[in-house]
């Protein structure tokens, strides 16, 4: 991180910006680093480069400028996107399970989704396309940007203080890249075998109902 700053200088916060923006605000990237990103963000404010205030404000607007451009993409576009079952830009599965994570959960989903790979980036689409005032919907948003954001970078400010993050910046990078990641590669191992099981039961019940015809 030290080296971007050289090379990018203040523009570093925009590019961290930019990344937490798109992750919260564009529902077609649920694949960004967000978590690891922003403990990353900490380690680095940590650094002589660094400064957390600037750090927690740039990263601390971004979801919450990106929950808006989300919410009001699926008030008005999500209904016709939920029905269609030919859109090639969006996994309807991703919809229907954060819809469904909605549904258990109610508005404090907003909250809880922050620390759910793909869920939040899907979450504020979703309270977009239902009936959630977006009022209310802000406010959870803004709940759910502090706690996030001020707990992810201030875990990695923390940890960054320690002698052995600082010598070993990219190892402690990759751990927590992995840790972070984990859930993500969990729900797509589930999803594939999920989908491995349900190929399997309509190749055994094909040739029942063939018969019957």
């Amino acid at each position: 991180m030290d080296q971007l700053f050289l090379q990018y200088g203040m523009g570093v916060y925009a590019i961290l910006f930019l990344v937490i923006f798109a992750e919260t605000g564009l529902v077609v990237t649920p694949f960004l680093p967000g978590d690891s990103l922003l403990f990353a963000a900490g380690i680095f404010s940590n650094s002589k480069n660094g400064n957390v205030w600037i750090m927690l404000g740039t990263l601390t607007l971004a979801p919450l400028l990106g929950d808006t451009v989300n919410y009001h993409v699926g008030k008005y576009l999500g209904p016709r996107i939920f029905k269609s079952e030919t859109n090639k830009w969006l996994n309807k599965k991703h919809l229907e399970s954060t819809h469904a994570f909605f549904e258990k959960h109610g508005p404090k989903a907003i909250i809880i989704a922050r620390w759910v790979p793909i869920v939040r980036t899907f979450a504020p689409f979703v309270a977009g396309m239902g009936t959630m005032e977006y009022k209310r919907f802000f406010g959870y948003s803004v709940l759910g940007a502090f706690i996030w954001v001020w707990g992810c970078v201030g875990a990695g400010y923390f940890l960054g203080g320690i002698p052995i993050v600082k010598e070993r910046f990219e190892v402690a990078i990759i751990i927590i890249i992995l840790v972070t990641g984990a859930p993500v590669l969990f729900e797509m191992i589930r999803g594939y075998m999920k989908h491995r099981k349900q190929a399997a039961a309509d190749a055994l019940t094909a040739p029942a109902e063939a018969s019957q015809d």
